[in-house]
């Protein structure tokens, strides 16, 4: 049986393991066994990371959008039903955006909403 040499490829395997850890401490940049179980772990991190931004953000322009509210006396699940009532679809992330950079825009916008009782 023929003999395979596989030093090309393995190096080339353990390098690019070893700069996806490059900047790591200690051992966990250096050794190729310890690295590798980093660099699996951080890769799985950064999986989860990308789904938990998307929550974190949402939550966040929930907050600005409630706090805004509560200036003109509305509750954030009230204004977000008149919105869907009315027929105004904007996402929370513009209505965030509203609330903060175009405070007296938006407070029209409730105005404009809110029912009269």
């Amino acid at each position: 049986m023929v003999r395979v040499k596989r030093g090309n490829i393995a190096r080339k395997r353990r390098k690019k393991i070893l700069q996806l850890a490059k900047g790591y401490r200690g051992a966990h940049s250096r050794l190729f066994r310890v690295a590798n179980q980093q660099v699996m772990k951080a890769l799985r991190y950064s999986y989860v990371g990308r789904k938990q931004k998307k929550r974190v953000f949402r939550k966040l322009w929930i907050s600005r959008i409630n706090a805004s509210a509560r200036e003109k006396g509305i509750s954030y699940s009230r204004l977000v039903n008149y919105f869907k009532n009315s027929k105004i679809d904007l996402n929370r992330k513009m209505l965030a955006q509203m609330a903060v950079l175009d405070c007296s825009t938006f407070h029209k916008l409730i105005d404009h909403t809110k029912p009269l009782n």
